[in-house]
């Protein structure tokens, strides 16, 4: 039976009358562009299930933003992050990496035409220490050698005397 309906949903097509296309004006979506300009797209990294709800209350807690930030559920395990400021965007952008249960919050700008089949999350800063390394090696030059093996470097620490 359900072989049956998806064949008939397969052959079906529009008329040309049903092709028109529609034209949003926008105005019509002005508000809503301002509000996705001040946004992040993030996905947790993980193929089991969780706590939407207890991820999305940690989260807005370890970003110090319990009322600054709406998360809104967009697909799933998608997540769009919206913030009232430009400077909280940036810190939590660039402050990571997040994680909730031990699984890694990718997070992405918004970008206009994004949807939920189009987002395309393909990096994550991390932090890397290295232990257990020869005094001589201790500077960022060498911290930089090392990390570029790993990736992109986005930031070096220095070290304190």
């Amino acid at each position: 039976m359900a072989d049956d309906v998806l064949d008939r949903l397969e052959s079906m097509s529009l008329t040309a009358e049903e092709e028109d296309i529609i034209v949003i004006p926008e105005e019509g979506r002005r508000e809503e562009i301002e509000s996705c300009t001040l946004s992040l797209i993030g996905k947790f990294l993980t193929c089991k299930p969780f706590n939407k709800r207890a991820a999305k209350n940690t989260i807005r807690r370890a970003c110090g933003l319990d009322d600054g930030l709406q998360i809104v559920e967009v697909g799933a395990n998608l997540f769009q992050f919206k913030f009232k400021t430009e400077f909280d965007l940036e810190r939590i952008l660039t402050g990571g990496p997040w994680t909730f249960d031990n699984q890694l919050l990718m997070l992405k700008r918004w970008q206009k035409g994004m949807n939920s089949s189009n987002v395309k999350l393909e990096s994550a800063s991390l932090w890397v220490q290295i232990w257990g390394a020869p005094f001589d090696m201790f500077s960022p030059s060498v911290a930089r050698v090392v990390g570029s093996r790993l990736g992109e470097v986005e930031e070096v620490e220095q070290r304190r005397n």
